[in-house]
């Protein structure tokens, strides 16, 4: 089949996958499409999406195939059973989970025939199909490039990270680190603000400002962390403790749940008991890639 046929064949239906396909007919493409509830496809149907009886036919249907699952374990699931069809298929696997399991997965393909292209994508459903969206994407270069016009119609910006099929999911679990972390923190700081009578409306400017701060301490550390250097000339680990006690005892007074200050606390803790008191609060970084060693 050639690759710049415009059609394509959505494997699961869920939010992301209905986003896509409908981005797609909205472009002019032929979709194919199939899911485990044959009714989330009707919809799509209606717009003129083709609802494939079964996997197989689905697959056959088109060299490339978005694959929009819950996790790698949710396609073997859907795919096994109809491992013969994949021979000559490009499957663009967008489904969340580990770099080893996309590695796995891609070897899995390349046994039956297919080519595997990993994606990470960076934006909920409502972004796809949006000029301003990104996803990450690995695998074989001379594949990403052939079909690269299609696979943007949904993901916008494609951001190509090398050979290597598990770099896309890597890429994607990194920003899932900063994201879910990030959004506790904010969590935290609005039960915070509840239990002293401040709406999330009046705490949300200074929760900006705060958050626009970073990109300046992300590049800042990033220069000397990839040097090597974490001495205290610019901030202290022991001081970050009292800091983050602080934070701990004005939740704990208010009332309010405790769990996430007191991880940070404990791990500060740490990094002050394996002797970098004196060193920067950077010096955490040795600690978690020592796995908690100190």
């Amino acid at each position: 089949m050639a690759a710049d046929r415009r059609s394509v064949t959505v494997i699961g239906l869920g939010p992301m996958g209905q986003a896509m396909a409908g981005a797609y007919l909205d472009q002019g493409y032929e979709v194919t499409v199939w899911n485990r509830t044959a009714a989330r496809a009707d919809a799509l149907v209606a717009r003129g999406a083709t609802l494939a009886p079964g996997v197989a036919e689905a697959l056959a249907a088109n060299e490339l195939v978005i694959l929009s699952l819950t996790d790698y374990a949710a396609m073997y699931a859907v795919l096994e059973p109809a491992a013969a069809a994949l021979a000559g298929r490009v499957l663009v696997n967008l489904s969340s989970d580990t770099p080893e399991k996309a590695r796995a997965a891609a070897r899995w393909a390349a046994g039956h025939g297919a080519v595997q292209l990993t994606g990470g994508v960076t934006v909920p459903p409502s972004g796809i199909g949006r000029p301003e969206s990104a996803t990450f994407y690995s695998g074989p270069r001379a594949v990403f490039d052939a079909h690269r016009p299609v696979l943007e119609v949904v993901t916008g910006r494609t951001d190509y990270r090398g050979e290597d099929p598990g770099l896309a999911a890597l890429y994607y679990q990194i920003g899932m680190v900063m994201f879910w972390t990030s959004m506790l923190g904010y969590w935290q700081a609005l039960a915070l603000a509840e239990a002293n009578g401040l709406p999330a409306s009046e705490i949300l400017p200074h929760a900006t400002e705060t958050a626009q701060s970073l990109p300046g301490f992300f590049a800042f550390y990033a220069e000397r962390i990839d040097a090597g250097r974490h001495q205290g000339d610019v901030d202290r680990l022991a001081m970050g403790l009292a800091s983050v006690e602080h934070v701990l005892h004005t939740n704990a007074d208010a009332g309010v749940d405790t769990a996430l200050p007191a991880t940070v606390v404990e791990l500060f803790r740490r990094g002050v008991q394996a002797g970098h008191g004196g060193d920067s609060f950077s010096s955490l970084l040795e600690l978690m890639k020592k796995g908690g060693e100190g």
